[in-house]
């Protein structure tokens, strides 16, 4: 089974990316945060078809024709992409944008007041640290992060003030469109409409809000702010500060990401993965950065309970290709180790001759 360290994630007085990039003696980056010494590999290319777009305004329609299409449209993002920008969503641009600017709120907290959030375990309710796992790494990535468990416990920094009350409101809205989101992959799949929802105790599922904050950088084409990774869960819902840096694999090119101003951004996870026996593949996306200005991202996680087995569902899975882990054991697997592209679901494919 899958155990994660009992030392801290972070080390003990770990500093900030935010704070090197203050420094007004910084014009290099450290040779720990050396990603590639070749630029071309953080280039990206233009592909010959753009992202999907999906409209949850045809999703949630009364009108079934609208409604089937939508899925239609639905099924083809996840199966070709495992990605697209979400519009008509019903979130406010106001509450998205209250959102960012109370994360940014959070990271202009001192160093002395983040360490408060700083978190023993991978389950921490709240915890906040700088790279990926600094305990692992290897080499440090350029970006600060802030994770709290917002469903189904809701938990908070108390710092700073007014955090908790955007967060609760957001996080809420944004679990109420991942419903219905779930409910039309359901559908796509050819599974009852609740399938997801009733399986996977949706109701207890874990919620994880996900802030990231990548300042300048002095040397952008040599640092990296987070490598080629899927994540966890079923559905991962992202919004930015108007600030490009995500890119996302599409036949083996990496695509530049310019998601349509008030959208919110969509990627499949491993578990829907899983759940579809490799149907929906996770997508594998980084976070490049740049020299000029502070790009902040939220993302929302949004996956099972923790105690329940993920694994192909029964219809789909003429012959299975993955084995059942509980969720915890997941997560404690893969945020307990470095990211590395999809290292972690190999572990639970099975492996054909």
């Amino acid at each position: 089974m899958a155990t994660a360290t009992p030392n801290l994630l972070q080390p003990p007085n770990f500093t900030c990316v935010k704070s090197l990039s203050e420094s007004s003696a910084l014009t290099s980056i450290p040779s720990t945060y050396t990603f590639t010494t070749d630029p071309n590999q953080l280039l990206a290319f233009e592909p010959q078809h753009s992202i999907p777009i999906i409209d949850f305004s045809l999703l949630t329609s009364g009108d079934p024709d609208q409604r089937s299409r939508a899925i239609q449209d639905l099924d083809q993002a996840c199966l070709e992409w495992g990605f697209f920008m979400l519009i008509n969503h019903g979130v406010p641009e106001s509450l998205m944008t209250g959102m960012i600017e109370a994360c940014r709120g959070f990271f202009d907290l001192t160093e002395e007041e983040k360490r408060e959030f700083q978190g023993t375990h991978v389950l921490s309710p709240i915890r906040c640290g700088t790279s990926f796992n600094a305990r692992v790494d290897q080499i440090l990535f350029w970006r600060d992060f802030l994770k709290v468990f917002v469903h189904p416990q809701f938990h908070s920094p108390s710092k700073p003030a007014g955090f908790s009350e955007v967060c609760l409101e957001y996080t809420q809205s944004i679990r109420k469109v991942v419903g219905e989101l779930l409910r039309g992959i359901s559908k796509s799949l050819g599974l009852e409409e609740w399938y997801i929802d009733k399986t996977m105790n949706m109701d207890s599922g874990l919620q994880i809000l996900i802030a990231n904050l990548y300042p300048p950088c002095p040397q952008p084409e040599y640092a990296m702010g987070l490598p080629p990774h899927s994540d966890h869960s079923f559905l991962t819902l992202l919004i930015q500060n108007g600030i490009g840096g995500l890119q996302v694999q599409h036949k083996g090119h990496w695509v530049d990401v310019n998601p349509i101003p008030n959208s919110i951004l969509v990627n499949t996870g491993d578990h829907l993965e899983v759940l579809s026996n490799g149907k929906y593949k996770s997508i594998l996306h980084r976070a490049v950065v740049n020299n000029k200005t502070t790009r902040i991202s939220l993302a929302v996680s949004n996956g099972p309970s923790l105690d329940t087995v993920v694994e192909p569902a029964p219809e789909l899975s003429q012959p299975s290709t993955y084995v059942g882990m509980t969720f915890k054991e997941y997560l404690e697997l893969q945020q307990g180790n470095k990211l590395d592209g999809k290292t972690c679901l190999d572990r639970v494919r099975i492996k054909t001759m």
